[in-house]
């Protein structure tokens, strides 16, 4: 089924975003990401970096290829809510960039706890301009440039493609803070992600001090640019340069910039602030091949030898001849900040420390290594005003094409078992550490690259392999079963009319109102129409090791048999999960995570899907039961007043699973299991559970232990019987309201 623009708005209509807030106590503002981590999965954060095995090799941290795909459906959301726009894509490149062409976002593709809320700002930046800057206006800007300004450039040594680019520049720097402005004024909840981008690409601890420097003080471009790229800056120093003051106005003031609401405009103030430049540069002479002749000495003077004015100036010197330290100047800022928390002079925008020098006359200079670290910020300044951020992360194609399938999977992590202990065990008291949960992987859709891919090796299968071609024929079996027992069901999707006649009321019977005359007034009528209320199946099938074999083969038989059958009625629905764990890219258990997989929804995918992709399910891994439950317990449809809900269970074992994160065993894993069970049936569902077993051992402990979790319905089956299964929910399905 297509979805529109409309129905992709409604995937995220809880996604909030706007419950962020700007301010933050101390503690919040220690995290590596304040602004998601109010949302986002915790595990991340949890995750072990550096643990040692018996050969003392520290375990190299892995790509968590969920996380990042769970990271990127964020992201979209943030973009598609920003923007009201649905058909905005945000991709991850394995190129080391992040830009956007007008239709889609690109972003570095390697996100980790360092840097998500940066990427997050960097995404908003640039979808918002995908929604409002004119993108073909910027692909033709040179025929939008009057003539008299390239001549105006020649004279100050500029050639057509310096002019192009300045200007380019400018109108970035413009268009950029109008469209901050309609971020900041539409959804301010975002602010936060946009500081964190600005304090990643663009903002430095060097650029803040040598803005309070004589540093790129010279008539030339390069000084403009540095200096207009930080009007914003609570350090800038409007007096440095000719007409700077009036540029900080042509943008700035009377909140011009606020009241842009096209790129034309924008490129109409970037106009004006070119000129402004190009007044006070002075002029030069060309060489009869038309290049720029250098009388004066000022081109590749240094720009801490030049003063505003373009004349040289001495380095200030204070009373004691002494130079400002660093700690000192930290000082300085702190003190800067806690004045007005901007920096500036009312309106006029001046820096609060116009001359460069602190409040004892000592000058503020850079060293030989800010000098470089400076450069290099300034590099990234430029980079960032021209739409290349770079250094975001980037991914392999094998991972990159990993994530795209988590993608398309909606794979997520879903935080479980948040009362059970950690797998940290105290020596001391002897007890297990409290724990936080553990993150579920959670697979919506079963997609055929998964199976490709070998993403989750534990429950599936490659085409190719022996337990995929020797299995085949149980999906012959369970079709052949399952159309059989839908003949049956065929009644459930039908509905018949039975008619009451003579009685006291209702519609008259014209076949009796000839008997009025002889006294009889019992000629009415009443037709009741019987039917069969909507029902939705939930199969969840444990998929763990101990699965394996003929309890395997004659589960997946039943379960195949069921989806066959439903599917040949209307009125009914069917979702099939499996249950597993998947051990990721790290070693050991310190990696291993729940995993439910949702192999088929009958709303969504064809019988076709269950004939070409269940060979592929194989079980593997342990049972992390009530973790599983937990994970899709919003997912499972509750009974209503025309819909009756079922989740049937299939499993042959005992809650287990552990890893650092949680210790999942015994009684705390069977009480956390009874628990879901639990909440399922206080939604109306009706559970079903049953325990498959080989033999009798151990059975009289076992079924208290299973009665126990799933209720004293729960029951055992044999390989022999397990087909009644199928049996019952038709039953089941065959009873009236």
């Amino acid at each position: 089924m297509k979805k529109g623009n409309n129905k992709e708005m409604t995937k995220i209509k809880h996604f909030n975003p706007m419950a962020l807030r700007e301010k933050y106590d101390s503690s919040y503002k220690k995290k590596s990401n304040p602004f998601s981590s109010f949302w986002a999965d915790t595990d991340w954060d949890n995750r072990r970096t550096s643990i040692l095995d018996e050969d003392n090799v520290p375990v190299k941290k892995g790509i968590d290829h969920v996380q990042l795909a769970s990271y990127r459906r964020a992201i979209s959301n943030f973009v598609t809510i920003v923007t009201n726009r649905s058909d905005i894509k945000v991709q991850f490149q394995s190129k080391d960039s992040s830009y956007t062409d007008g239709k889609k976002v690109m972003i570095g593709s390697k996100i980790d706890e360092k840097n998500f809320d940066p990427v997050v700002g960097l995404a908003l930046h640039e979808g918002s301009h995908i929604k409002l800057s004119n993108f073909d206006f910027l692909k033709n800007l040179e025929i939008n440039i009057p003539m008299e300004i390239f001549k105006d450039g020649e004279k100050v040594g500029f050639g057509k493609w310096d002019v192009l680019g300045h200007l380019k520049n400018l109108l970035n720097y413009v268009e950029d803070r109008r469209i901050d402005y309609y971020v900041f004024s539409s959804s301010p909840g975002y602010k936060g992600y946009y500081h964190s981008m600005y304090d990643k690409y663009f903002h430095s601890k060097v650029i803040d001090r040598a803005l309070l420097t004589d540093s790129h003080t010279s008539l030339d471009w390069d000084s403009y640019i540095m200096r207009i790229l930080n009007l914003t800056n609570k350090n800038r120093r409007l007096d440095v340069l000719p007409n700077l003051d009036k540029i900080y106005q042509t943008i700035f003031g009377n909140g011009r910039v606020k009241k842009l609401q096209t790129t034309e405009e924008a490129f109409g103030v970037a106009i004006e602030v070119y000129n402004l430049i190009l007044n006070v540069l002075p002029e030069v002479e060309l060489d009869e091949n038309g290049n720029p002749i250098d009388t004066n000495g000022m081109n590749g003077q240094d720009s801490n030898e030049m003063g505003g004015d373009g004349s040289p100036s001495p380095t200030p010197i204070n009373p004691d001849g002494t130079k400002m330290s660093e700690e000192e100047f930290d000082e300085l800022l702190e003190s800067l900040e806690n004045s007005n928390g901007e920096g500036t002079d009312g309106d006029s925008g001046q820096s609060t420390n116009p001359k460069g020098v602190d409040g004892k006359g000592k000058p503020i200079e850079l060293s030989e290594k800010q000098q470089k670290q400076l450069e290099n910020a300034l590099q990234k300044q430029k980079d960032f005003n021209n739409g290349d951020t770079k250094k975001v992360g980037t991914l392999t194609k094998k991972d990159s094409s990993l994530v795209k399938t988590m993608e398309e999977a909606g794979v997520e992590k879903v935080t479980a078992g948040e009362t059970i202990t950690s797998g940290d065990y105290d020596y001391e008291t002897g007890d297990y550490l409290p724990g936080k949960g553990v993150g579920v992987i959670y697979v919506k859709k079963l997609t055929q690259s998964m199976i490709d891919e070998n993403v989750f090796p534990s429950v599936l299968r490659g085409k190719n392999s022996y337990y995929h071609n020797n299995d085949s024929d149980m999906v012959s079996e369970g079709i052949r079963l399952g159309t059989k027992l839908g003949k049956k069901l065929q009644v459930r999707g039908e509905s018949r009319d039975l008619k009451w006649n003579r009685l006291d009321s209702g519609k008259i019977d014209k076949r009796l109102i000839s008997e009025l005359g002889f006294g009889n007034e019992r000629v009415f009528s009443t037709t009741f129409t019987e039917s069969y209320s909507d029902a939705f199946l939930h199969i969840s099938v444990d998929a763990s090791g101990s699965m394996s074999g003929s309890k395997w083969r004659q589960s997946m038989i039943t379960t195949i048999a069921m989806v066959k059958a439903i599917d040949m009625i209307q009125n009914v629905d069917v979702m099939v999960s499996f249950r597993s764990t998947h051990d990721g890219d790290y070693r050991r258990s310190s990696g291993s995570n729940p995993l439910i997989l949702v192999a088929y929804d009958s709303r969504e995918d064809k019988f076709s899907k269950v004939k070409k992709m269940f060979p592929s399910i194989y079980p593997g891994g342990t049972t992390p039961e009530g973790l599983c439950f937990e994970a899709i317990m919003n997912d499972v449809i509750p009974t209503s007043n025309n819909r009756d809900s079922f989740f049937l269970n299939i499993s042959d074992g005992m809650p287990m699973f552990s890893n650092s994160e949680i210790n999942y065993y015994h009684k705390q894993a069977i009480s956390h299991t009874k628990k879901q069970v639990e909440e399922f049936r206080k939604r109306g569902i009706k559970v079903l559970s049953y325990f498959v077993s080989e033999s009798d051992y151990g059975r009289e402990d076992t079924l208290i232990d299973f009665k126990t979790m799933y209720g004293k319905d729960a029951k055992f089956v044999d390989l022999n019987s397990v087909l009644q299964i199928s049996k019952t929910m038709n039953e089941k399905f065959l009873e009236k309201n």
